[in-house]
């Protein structure tokens, strides 16, 4: 029994010493909502991943610009050989040709020559078809990109939203628990005053002890709860993990429900544009395969430099046009025609199951946000009755006219109503935050 005794009063020390906010080794910041959101906003990884992918299809259109401006190549080749063909053709082409490089023996017996070659080649698109629909498919790529990115920012702030009020949850939870912990420890005392003068016996005595070190496991669990709230927003807001974050706003309950008649989805949210433009995507990309069938008209102008001297001897250019035209490549096109039909229908199946889906999410999220505001009026009531049973079986204990079980029954019910209350008020306002979230207002 002793043991036990000390056993109790070490955890009561114990979860009374431990500090309801940040230790002195961590640093505390105190948030509000809007202040979370900005920061997430500013620094989260996700978003930033997601603000890359802007940045890349950005990049893609920079590439796209290949199809109307020119492509210029710088080459420079050095040649050594005693070929008679070549060697005629390099003297020819460095200019240095004599009438004795004519004669038989020396086209027969060719000397060793060499030849420096620098070449500048300038090829200019005059007809790609493909290629010019290839930009207009960057454009429309990179708006998609920026649709999911903005979606992507949304799903974070309601990450942000949830552990935010959680924690705000955990931390209303744990004060109405250190409540019942210092109810329970004036009634214990009663208890043991009572067994001392012998009016009660030791099983309700040991009754108030296994209640109160109920509530000093609760609140060690709720600690751990403030912990993990703290560190997931730390991760969510790319701050230190020592910092210990303290919410500076409540959980609000509004006075007016949001309107329960307008269930539709906003047909500019963010990820269904993007789904929608990802099919423009598809049926561009579609074209852009057909156009390759076409033919390609381009235009060049080539220079040549030759000498057995860097930079020096006989110069040459050529101008004219240039036609490819793909007529068949073993059906390959049609293959990939076919790849950019199905991959338009996905996104068309994607867009009406993403839309469904959300008006059903509307739905649901309305119906919690109703159901939230009537479990608050009912757990307020509730709150209040157990907080009259409460002080009147207390007041009862006091003088014996009560049980002890009575008393452990109604403490029980007192703090159950209380987080009962709290929890009502966090399920309302996650379920007006998704509610706005899913009708993308």
């Amino acid at each position: 029994m002793k043991v036990y005794k000390a056993l109790v009063a070490c955890c009561v020390a114990a979860a009374l010493g431990s500090p309801l906010q940040a230790t002195a080794s961590d640093k505390a910041m105190k948030l509000s909502l809007s202040d979370a959101i900005s920061l997430a906003r500013e620094n989260n990884y996700t978003i930033k991943a997601a603000r890359s992918k802007v940045d890349q299809a950005e990049a893609r259109i920079v590439q796209s610009r290949q199809s109307y401006l020119p492509k210029v190549t710088l080459s420079e080749t050095f040649v050594v050989t005693n070929d008679p063909g070549a060697a005629l053709v390099l003297k020819l082409q460095q200019n240095i040709v004599q009438q004795s490089d004519f004669m038989p023996e020396k086209l027969n017996n060719a000397d060793v020559i060499n030849d420096f070659n620098t070449s500048i080649q300038v090829m200019q698109p005059v007809y790609n078809a493909d290629a010019a629909i290839g930009r207009q498919l960057a454009f429309t790529a990179k708006k998609a990109q920026e649709y999911m990115s903005t979606r992507t920012g949304e799903s974070i702030v309601l990450q942000v939203t949830r552990v935010y009020y959680g924690l705000i949850l955990a931390r209303k939870n744990i004060d109405a628990v250190e409540q019942s912990i210092k109810t329970m420890q004036a009634h214990s005392n009663e208890a043991a005053k009572g067994f001392r003068a012998g009016l009660l016996p030791k099983s309700d005595k040991l009754s108030t002890d296994v209640r109160l070190s109920e509530l000093l496991e609760q609140k060690m669990m709720l600690h751990d709860e403030i912990k993990n709230a703290s560190d997931a927003l730390n991760v969510l807001l790319h701050l230190d993990a020592g910092v210990a974050i303290i919410p500076s706003g409540d959980l609000v309950i509004d006075r007016v429900l949001p309107s329960g008649s307008d269930k539709a989805v906003s047909e500019n949210r963010s990820d269904l544009k993007a789904l929608e433009t990802w099919r423009q995507v598809a049926i561009l990309q579609d074209d852009m395969i057909r156009a390759s069938k076409r033919p390609r008209l381009n235009a060049f102008l080539q220079t040549n430099l030759h000498s057995n001297n860097v930079f020096s001897g006989g110069s040459s250019w050529a101008l004219g046009m240039n036609m490819q035209w793909n007529i068949f490549d073993g059906m390959a096109t049609d293959g990939r025609i076919q790849e950019a039909k199905a991959q338009e229908r996905e996104a068309m199946y994607n867009y009406e199951a993403a839309k469904s889906g959300s008006i059903a999410e509307v739905e649901k999220s309305m119906r919690s946000l109703t159901t939230a505001r009537a479990r608050i009026a009912v757990a307020q009531k509730s709150l209040e009755e157990a907080k009259v049973s409460l002080d009147y079986i207390s007041s009862q204990f006091k003088t014996g006219m009560a049980m002890t079980f009575e008393l452990l029954m109604r403490e029980q019910a007192y703090t159950y109503a209380k987080m009962r209350v709290n929890q009502a008020k966090f399920d309302y306002c996650m379920a007006k935050s998704e509610l706005a979230y899913y009708r993308g207002n």
